[in-house]
C-alpha cells in the first residue's frame, strides 16, 4: 500500500482473490498486516476523512440527524476532510495553521522528511497528546502527557481480523499523565461544551449505539466471549467468522462482486544514471516504527540501521560489508552502514525508519501519494550510494 497507485494495488489484490474463489468462506480471504494494533479500530471509529463510526458515509445526509442528536445538537462537517498527505499540502498553502497531533510522529515518520519538519515547524499553533516526548513533541507549543493505552487505560481494540477485544488497566499512569478521554472532555469543556466524564464503556456504549456493526458488543459480552468480530448487530449475534459468504449462498443473493481494472503505473522516482538503485522502506521484526517506544533498548537481532543491498551491488560499488556509505536521494543525502544480504536482487536497497536518531532515512524518501489513501510512496525511491572520502 505504500505505493503512489496503492489502492490500485489493492484492487489487483481483490481481484485475484474473487478470480481463484479465495473469498467468503473459512481459511481465505485478504488479511492486510497492518502497521499497529489498533489500526482496523480508528478506522472503524471514524478516523478516515470521508467516514462517521461504523464506516458510515460521512456525506449521506440522513445519517446527519443521527449524529447531531446523539452528540447534543453538535454541528460537524458534512463532506470529505483532509487526509494526512493532504494536511501537509494545507500546511505548504497556509490553509492549515493549526494542528492536534495525537499518538503519532510525523516528524519522523512521514516521506520527504525535511519538509514535513519544515510545514510543522511553521505552523502557529501545534498541540500534540502523546505518551512519549517525540520528535514532533518536541516541535510542539503545547504538549499534553497521555496514559498508555495498552497498559494505563480502559478500552478496546481491534485487530486485522475485525475482533474487538477489551482493554484494561494494569498500571496507574505516571504523575500529570492523563487518559485520553479525561483530556478530550476537559478541552471540550475549555471550548464550552460539557461532556462530563464518562468512562470509558460508556463512551464504547454510545460508539455502538451509533454504529451497527457493532451494535451487539457490550462489555459484557466482550468479556465472556473473550472478543466478538464485526459485525454484530445485536446481543443475541454470535459475531461474523468472515465476510462475504453470501457470495457462496444458493442462490447468491445481492451484487455480484466487481472485478476492477486496474493498469501499470511505475514508480514517480525514476531511476536514472545519477540515481539507478530502487530504495524500499519497511519494518523489521525486533523494532517498532520510528523507534519511540523501542529504540532504547538493545535488540539482540539489530540496534543500528543499516543499508541493506545484494552481495553483487557491494561488488559493483566496491564497498564491504559494514562500511559506512552515503546514500543520496533527490531529497537528501545519510550516512549509514551496509549490510550485505543476498536475498536481495541486484538494483533494490532496503532500509527501515526504526532509529531516526542515527539516520533519518525518510530523508530519502518521496512525498508522491496515492490519490485516494493518500499513502506515500515509502517503497519506490530511487538513490544512489558513494564511497566516503577516507579521513585524512
Amino acid at each position: 500500500t505504500e505505493h503512489h497507485n496503492a489502492t490500485d494495488n489493492v484492487l489487483a489484490l481483490i481481484n485475484l482473490g474473487l478470480l481463484t474463489g479465495k473469498v467468503g468462506r473459512y481459511g481465505c480471504g485478504l488479511n492486510p498486516l497492518r502497521g499497529q494494533n489498533n489500526v482496523q479500530g480508528g478506522g472503524d471509529m471514524g478516523a478516515i476523512p470521508a467516514r462517521l463510526p461504523g464506516f458510515q458515509d460521512l456525506e449521506i445526509a440522513e445519517l446527519h440527524a443521527k449524529f447531531a442528536t446523539a452528540w447534543g445538537n453538535a454541528q460537524f462537517p458534512h463532506k470529505k476532510g483532509w487526509h494526512l498527505s493532504e494536511m501537509f499540502e494545507a500546511m505548504d498553502r497556509g490553509d492549515l495553521r493549526s494542528v492536534y497531533i495525537v499518538g503519532e510522529n510525523p516528524a519522523r515518520s512521514e516521506a520527504d522528511q525535511t519538509r514535513a519538519v519544515r510545514l510543522l515547524t511553521g505552523l502557529e499553533h501545534l498541540v500534540v497528546q502523546d505518551i512519549f516526548l517525540t520528535q514532533t513533541a518536541e516541535l510542539a507549543h503545547v504538549v499534553l502527557p497521555a496514559a498508555a493505552g495498552w497498559a494505563e487505560s480502559e478500552g478496546t481494540v481491534t485487530n486485522s481480523e475485525r475482533r474487538v477485544q477489551r482493554v484494561r488497566r494494569a498500571l496507574e499512569p505516571p504523575p500529570g499523565a492523563r487518559d485520553d478521554i479525561d483530556i478530550i472532555c476537559d478541552i471540550a469543556r475549555r471550548l464550552g461544551s460539557d461532556w462530563g466524564h464518562p468512562t470509558a464503556e460508556q463512551v464504547w456504549d454510545e460508539c455502538r449505539s451509533l454504529s451497527p456493526m457493532h451494535a451487539g458488543m457490550a462489555y459484557r459480552r466482550l468479556d465472556e466471549l473473550g472478543g466478538i468480530q464485526w459485525p454484530c448487530p445485536d446481543e443475541s449475534h454470535p459475531g461474523t467468522l468472515f465476510l462475504h459468504a453470501r457470495l457462496w449462498e444458493d442462490p447468491v443473493e445481492g451484487t455480484p462482486a466487481p472485478f476492477h481494472a486496474v493498469e501499470h503505473d511505475p514508480p514517480v522516482d525514476k531511476l536514472t544514471e545519477e540515481f539507478p538503485i530502487r530504495l524500499t522502506t519497511g519494518r523489521r521484526l525486533d523494532s517498532f516504527n520510528t523507534g519511540v517506544q523501542t529504540g532504547e533498548y538493545t535488540s539482540p537481532l539489530r540496534n543500528k540501521e543499516a543499508l541493506l543491498i545484494s552481495p553483487e551491488d557491494g561488488k559493483r560499488l566496491r564497498v564491504e560489508d559494514g562500511e559506512c556509505v552515503r546514500v543520496s536521494s533527490r531529497r537528501g543525502s545519510v550516512e549509514v552502514d551496509v549490510r550485505f544480504d543476498s536475498t536481495l536482487r541486484p538494483g533494490l536497497a532496503f532500509m527501515t525508519l526504526h532509529f531516526p536518531d542515527q539516520v533519518s532515512t525518510n530523508v530519502l524518501t518521496i512525498d508522491a501519494t496515492d490519490p485516494k489513501s493518500g499513502t506515500a510512496e515509502f517503497k519506490a525511491s530511487a538513490i544512489r550510494i558513494d564511497k566516503l572520502a577516507p579521513v585524512p
